[in-house]
């Protein structure tokens, strides 16, 4: 699989979750905060793989620089939202708000790469080595997993 296949197969599976967090209220406890976890671990790994393999290989060309560095400010500002959200009890009446103002940035965000992130990575690398990348990135999403939550998953 190349990398950008790899990287839209996470996002198809993020989405619906995004909008099935943000459609909850503050009564969904349980659901609130399964949904939160699986978020969250796919989020984690989506962004290991991201910043160790994806960002790294495209910054190497100026032409895509702007917009890989763009990348990992965007992954800082949900990282800390997802921060504070893991601090926060599901009831919380700030949950749902913050929930939202995540969802919408990693829509933004997905929006970004499948657009004009996407399409960089096209122009400079070809065929093999997204061929390439994606390998890469399936191994060390693998490990990730591993090594952050156990052989169990």
């Amino acid at each position: 699989m190349n990398a950008i296949d790899l990287l839209k197969e996470d996002h198809d599976r993020i989405k619906p979750m995004l909008s099935e967090l943000t459609e909850t209220t503050d009564r969904a406890e349980k659901t609130r905060g399964d949904l939160f976890s699986r978020i969250k671990q796919e989020l984690t790994v989506h962004e290991i793989i991201e910043e160790e393999v994806f960002y790294p290989a495209l910054k190497e060309h100026p032409r895509a620089k702007e917009i890989v560095l763009e990348g990992y400010e965007e992954h800082d500002v949900v990282s800390r939202l997802m921060g504070e959200l893991d601090g926060m009890e599901p009831t919380d009446e700030r949950f749902g708000p913050k929930a939202k103002v995540m969802a919408e940035n990693v829509e933004h965000h997905i929006e970004e790469e499948e657009g004009e992130m996407f399409k960089k990575a096209r122009q400079v690398f070809d065929a093999d080595e997204l061929t390439e990348l994606g390998e890469r990135m399936a191994k060390r999403k693998e490990s990730a997993k591993e090594e952050l939550f156990g052989a169990a998953r």
